[in-house]
């Protein structure tokens, strides 16, 4: 007997970031054709839910997917330019004071999970940490999608950025979707 996938939600602001950074790094026409090529009612619940509302995940993942279709043969990474485009943006407006640190261990270290912000359940976890460096892990959260693990290192590169890091560097280290056990993610800064 198999399981159902468990149910996973995502907050309206990261479509409205996937939205924002498609017609402004790349166009009205671009961001036309990948509503367009969205079915009416998905496209319908992504243009109304509002930055603070909630939907299923399975509708971000296939606003991604319509996206990466339109935008990889000509930007392989504009899911990482996605994310550090909605950290630097919506996530900065939204959530300022979870991304300006004095360090970045500050960030890192905090008790409110900037991830649950964004989606639930589950969370990115910090499972090691050095002086210029860590290493933060998925945990109960299942990515679907290799876009989302795109997005997270863009979008940890620009949080080290706001919390003070300079020349972050993320890598995306493990992979579920590749067979891994779970998800980590490499970062490191000066």
């Amino acid at each position: 007997m198999t399981t159902a996938p468990a149910k996973l939600f995502a907050k309206g602001s990261t479509v409205h970031g996937t939205l924002e950074y498609l017609g402004a790094m790349h166009g009205p026409g671009t961001l036309a054709r990948v509503l367009g090529a969205l079915p009416p009612l998905l496209r319908a619940r992504l243009e109304t839910v509002a930055p603070t509302g909630e939907l299923d995940y399975d509708d971000l993942v296939m606003l991604w997917s319509v996206a990466d279709a339109a935008l990889s043969p000509t930007v392989p990474d504009w899911s990482e330019q996605a994310g550090a485009f909605s950290i630097a943006h919506r996530g900065s407006d939204m959530y300022g004071g979870l991304l300006r640190k004095a360090t970045p261990d500050e960030f890192l270290q905090q008790s409110v999970s900037l991830f649950q912000l964004f989606y639930h359940p589950g969370d990115i976890a910090l499972v090691e940490h050095g002086a210029k460096s860590a290493v933060v892990r998925l945990v109960g959260f299942d990515a679907r999608t290799p876009a989302f693990c795109r997005r997270q290192v863009g979008g940890l590169a620009k949080a080290i950025d706001l919390a003070g890091g300079a020349a972050s560097e993320v890598r995306h280290v493990r992979c579920a979707l590749e067979g891994d056990a779970f998800c980590e993610w490499s970062l490191a800064w000066k």
